[in-house]
C-alpha cells in the first residue's frame, strides 16, 4: 500500500493584523490607532481601515474616541508608501484620504480626538477632523512635509489654519518649527490640556457628555456649524435659523425643554 501522501501548508491562515482597533463602551465607542511599532503612521491599509470602521458603526454609538496605542498619536503618513507617482495619481491618493477623513468630520457622530506624543503631519490632519481634541503634555504638532519637500494632502492646508491661522502653518512648514503641547493648546489645537496619561479617561468623560445631547443639536454642531462659519452674514443668520426651527421641533428637545422649566432638568454650573 504506498505511503500517503503529507502536505504542509506553506501560506498562514492567520487573520491579517488590524491596524483600527474598536471597543464599544454603552453609547460611546473607541477607536485605537495600532501601529506602535512605527508611531501609528498612517499607511493607505490603515487609513481604509479606519474608514471601514466608521461606516460599521453598531447602532446606539452617539460619540467615538479616536486614540493611538504607544507613545504616540500618529507621525504621520508613512512614508515608506510614498512611491514614485505621478502628478494625477498625487491627486487621487490625496482626495481619497479627504474623502475618509471628511467622513470624520461630517460623519455620523462627533469625534473626540486624544493626543499624545507625535502629532505630526497626516496625524495633525487627522486629529483636525475632530470634533473636541484633548492633549497630554507629552503631545508635540509638526509639519515636516516643508522639509520633505512635499505638500499636504489630507486636509491640513484647510483644517489646520482654521484652528491656529495660516501664519502659524506656513511658519511650521517653512521653519519645521515644533510646537509643544502647551503653545498648541494656546494656539487652538487642542481644547483641553491635561498630564501624560490622563487623556483617554478625559476623553471617555467628554465622549460620553456629548452622548447624552439630542441627535438633532449634535447633528447641527458638527454639519451646520462649520458651514454657518463660512458662509456671509445673512445667508449664515438663515441656515441658523432654519437648523434652530428643526433642532428646537424634535420631540426629544421638546421634553427636555419641558424638564427644564418643570425644574425636573439641572442648571448650568461651573465645572471643575
Amino acid at each position: 500500500m504506498p505511503a500517503a501522501r503529507q502536505t504542509t501548508r506553506n501560506k498562514s491562515t492567520r487573520a491579517p493584523r488590524s491596524l483600527v482597533a474598536f471597543e464599544r463602551r454603552g453609547a460611546i465607542s473607541l477607536l485605537r490607532l495600532e501601529r506602535p511599532e512605527k508611531r501609528n503612521a498612517l499607511s493607505d491599509t490603515m487609513v481604509q481601515e479606519l474608514d471601514a470602521r466608521l461606516g460599521a458603526l453598531p447602532e446606539g454609538v452617539k460619540a467615538l474616541v479616536l486614540h493611538g496605542a504607544g507613545r504616540h498619536f500618529c507621525a504621520g503618513l508613512d512614508l515608506a508608501e510614498l512611491a514614485e507617482r505621478s502628478a494625477a495619481e498625487g491627486v487621487a491618493h490625496s482626495r481619497m484620504w479627504h474623502r475618509i477623513f471628511d467622513r470624520i468630520q461630517f460623519g455620523s457622530v462627533p469625534v473626540v480626538a486624544v493626543l499624545h506624543g507625535a502629532v505630526v503631519g497626516g496625524g495633525l490632519e487627522l486629529a483636525s477632523c475632530a470634533h473636541v481634541r484633548v492633549a497630554e503634555s507629552s503631545a508635540f504638532y509638526a509639519f515636516p512635509e516643508g522639509q520633505r519637500g512635499i505638500f499636504l494632502g489630507g486636509g491640513g492646508s484647510v483644517r489646520v489654519p482654521r484652528l491656529i491661522g495660516a501664519h502659524r502653518v506656513a511658519d511650521m512648514m517653512l521653519t519645521g518649527r515644533v510646537l509643544s503641547a502647551e503653545e498648541g493648546h494656546a494656539a487652538g489645537i487642542a481644547s483641553y490640556l491635561v498630564r501624560a496619561g490622563e487623556g483617554l479617561a478625559k476623553g471617555i468623560e467628554l465622549a460620553r457628555r456629548i452622548a447624552s445631547n439630542a441627535p438633532a443639536t449634535n447633528y447641527a454642531l458638527m454639519h451646520a456649524l462649520p458651514r454657518i462659519a463660512e458662509l456671509g452674514q445673512d445667508a449664515g443668520l438663515l441656515m441658523e435659523s432654519l437648523m434652530a426651527g428643526i433642532a428646537q421641533s424634535e420631540p426629544e428637545a421638546k421634553k427636555r425643554m419641558r424638564d427644564f422649566l418643570e425644574k425636573r432638568a439641572s442648571k448650568v454650573k461651573r465645572r471643575g
